[in-house]
């Protein structure tokens, strides 16, 4: 995490020594460790499970993404009133390392991963 929230997507430092903003930003990704080649799976990605975060018009997240790699499999777009969790079903055919990216209009962009092995 750099000094300018904005200049990078944030990660957090130390997943066994979270600050508050990550604690609040971290979207946490909840999906099967393992799943069958082209089986399909829910993945869920919720933003301030860990410390909640605003939903407030003058703080709040923004949107939510899901990504394999470099390529989005899905985006969601949030108002203000709106508690940023969201749920996606996909299918995989090969070990991937997800991805979800979320924005806070306040504190910029912040990313956490989940490798699930595709059996």
């Amino acid at each position: 995490m750099t000094d300018d929230l904005f200049a990078a997507v944030n990660m957090a430092g130390d997943m066994s020594n979270l600050t508050d903003l990550e604690k609040k930003h971290l979207p946490v990704i909840d999906a099967p460790d393992k799943v069958s080649a082209g089986a399909e799976f829910e993945i869920t990605i919720d933003v301030g499970r860990l410390l909640t975060h605003p939903s407030e018009p003058g703080h709040s997240i923004q949107w939510i993404s899901l990504k394999r790699g470099n390529v989005t499999l899905a985006s969601v777009h949030l108002t203000p009133s709106v508690k940023p969790i969201v749920t996606f079903k996909t299918t995989l055919s090969e070990t991937t390392e997800l991805r979800a990216v979320e924005r806070c209009n306040l504190h910029g962009e912040w990313e956490n991963r989940k490798k699930v092995l595709v059996e």
